[in-house]
């Protein structure tokens, strides 16, 4: 007993030896006034733009407005329980969210946790949601497609990796359902997709991330939740969040697609916390950096450089026109800052042409180097072909009589205006749109009733793919229309006009 009681007194004092005091110093603010989401805090000095900060009652702010006297802080979350005086203490780092492959299939809110009850996010890197766009040397052209799916966006105003491809129109035109096929249309395209849901309702979100399950792109998709039913701050910084998970993918040599459905919810809610904070309101009452909240999101999409590993991030940003209004603030603001836009009209959509892009205003300013040889070639004058049987059925309209051309001119854009439709979640392969299009641009399909024309891209299409598969394979493996490829080509679809009914 003895021996014992000696060991644990030797213990004792070598550990009152080893001890040597250490003062910690720990910032704490308090809580000044707190109201709609925002709170204002004192005694923060030494805090930085956009760092957390953690309230005593567990909830979770960023500084947003640093002022000689006070910060301004944003709520994310219930602030109905913070009180006046309360601690506020600095969390030491920038909002950031977690990036990695962890965050694939995965449904996350805007601060990168999960919400699909799967459990926690298997990741140990975390990206500050506000970053530097990539500068002028680390980036080269952009050069390789993001196939869509959707003939008449791939071959008219084709969107490339690396690209800003803005899709507007008014609400309920098929904005979303564009990006949607998009993201079905990447499975084996070695594309991961980053879906930014800002200001949408919970139901239009889960049915959403259901279809998507549904058609198996979950498997390379993350969904990034900001819905209509939470704080505007979590609306505010969703998009950015979003852009720091793609920046991961790009920055490790990989390819990755993001969307942000909507920016003008986004710009709303940025809107409404600048006001809260008292920010002086400039024209529709947006403070007057609106264009750079938008700029500085949208510039981090690129095509890296071979050096720095070629990886890419597209961003496919969505606005909302109000009674087809593109001359409005917020589109224009983001119209100068994108590589082109696809226009969705209204009168279009209820006339039943879906997608309902508007050819003549709808233009992609990186064009051609973002489309394959073979879709080029079939492609090349179809924009033409359209705009002028656009102008030529305005005239039509007057009733006077036409010679043969134009009258085979209107006959053939009515047609292939009827092949550009296409039904949502339906996207079409790269050799599937190649061989419709060249029947549609070469006359194939003149002397087909234009109500039967979808049957015949059906019937064709199916005999297509069995009888020539040979020939499917070689145009998806090359993506070329050699002479040969095109004498096969013209020969398939010869003898399926020959006996089709």
């Amino acid at each position: 007993m003895t021996e014992v009681s000696s060991d644990l007194f030797q213990s004792f004092i070598d550990q009152v030896k080893g001890y040597s005091p250490a003062v910690e110093s720990v910032e704490v603010g308090y809580v000044e006034e707190v109201g709609d989401g925002i709170a204002r805090v004192r005694g923060l000095q030494n805090v930085r733009f956009s760092e957390l900060v953690r309230f005593s009652n567990g909830a979770t702010g960023i500084a947003f407005n640093l002022e000689k006297n006070n910060v301004g802080v944003i709520v994310m979350g219930g602030y109905d329980t913070i009180n006046e005086n309360d601690e506020v203490r600095p969390l030491g780092r920038i909002a950031s969210v977690p990036v990695g492959m962890g965050l694939v299939g995965r449904v996350v809110n805007a601060l990168g946790e999960p919400i699909d009850g799967r459990g926690p996010i298997e990741s140990t890197e975390y990206y500050n949601i506000e970053r530097i766009a990539p500068g002028v040397m680390q980036r080269k052209n952009v050069g390789r497609p993001v196939q869509t799916g959707i003939v008449a966006i791939d071959a008219m105003t084709p969107v490339g990796r690396g690209q800003r491809q803005l899709i507007i129109g008014d609400r309920q035109t098929g904005k979303t359902a564009i990006t949607i096929d998009t993201i079905l249309n990447q499975k084996g395209q070695g594309l991961y997709c980053i879906y930014v849901a800002i200001g949408k309702r919970r139901g239009e979100i889960a049915r959403l991330v259901a279809q998507l399950e549904e058609a198996g792109s979950m498997e390379y998709t993350t969904v990034v939740v900001a819905s209509a039913s939470e704080a505007a701050a979590l609306q505010y910084i969703a998009p950015y969040a979003g852009c720091a998970i793609g920046e991961w993918f790009m920055e490790n040599g990989m390819d990755a697609l993001v969307v942000y459905d909507d920016l003008s919810k986004h710009a709303w809610a940025y809107r409404e916390v600048s006001l809260l904070m008292r920010r002086p309101p400039g024209r529709e009452a947006y403070p007057g950096d609106v264009f750079y909240l938008h700029s500085r999101l949208l510039e981090r999409a690129a095509q890296m450089s071979d050096a720095r590993g070629g990886g890419s991030l597209t961003a496919l940003p969505i606005i909302e026109t109000l009674l087809g209004d593109v001359s409005a603030y917020v589109p224009t603001n983001v119209i100068s800052i994108t590589d082109g836009q696809i226009f969705l009209e209204s009168e279009l959509f209820n006339a039943g042409q879906r997608p309902a892009i508007n050819v003549g205003v709808s233009v992609s300013r990186v064009g051609g180097d973002a489309q394959t040889k073979a879709m080029k070639k079939v492609a090349g004058g179809l924009r033409l072909d359209l705009a002028q049987f656009r102008s030529l059925a305005a005239f039509a309209q007057f009733g006077s009589d036409l010679d043969k051309a134009t009258k085979r001119q209107l006959d053939r854009g009515t047609r292939l205006t009827e092949l550009l439709k296409q039904p949502q979640y339906q996207p079409l392969s790269l050799t599937d749109q190649v061989v419709i299009l060249y029947a549609g641009t070469r006359g194939y399909l003149d002397n087909i009733p234009v109500a039967r024309v979808k049957e015949w891209q059906a019937a064709f299409l199916r005999t297509y793919h069995s009888a020539h598969a040979h020939l499917a394979e070689e145009i998806a493996e090359k993506k070329v229309v050699t002479d040969e490829t095109e004498a096969k080509l013209k020969s398939a679809i010869e003898d399926f006009n020959a006996s089709w009914n």
